[in-house]
């Protein structure tokens, strides 16, 4: 027999074996990470849903002022309207 025979086959394959889960681990782990970095840079990532903060209510109304297309005052009084349409409660617990 051969060294490489010898190694391979003489008492199974030893410990080593634990080496080729390790190895797929760290190829997963840094495509995950790669991907991470690159792609979903600046997403909220494919696993979460939801309405960007951008897209929300208050964040468009918040861009409207600053835009100047609406005023101080009604800017104040859309936001109460949205804030009780959010379920924001009142202190007494019930709805404001």
């Amino acid at each position: 027999m051969d060294i490489v025979q010898t190694l391979a086959f003489d008492g199974g394959p030893g410990p080593w074996i634990l080496f080729f889960p390790l190895i797929w681990a760290a190829v997963v782990i840094g495509v995950v990470t790669f991907l991470r970095r690159t792609v979903w840079r600046g997403r909220r990532g494919p696993w979460r849903t939801g309405v960007s903060d951008d897209k929300s209510p208050i964040a468009v109304l918040g861009h409207r002022f600053a835009a100047g297309e609406i005023d101080e005052d009604e800017y104040w009084r859309r936001l109460s309207v949205l804030s009780e349409e959010f379920g924001r409660t009142a202190k007494g617990g019930g709805r404001a």
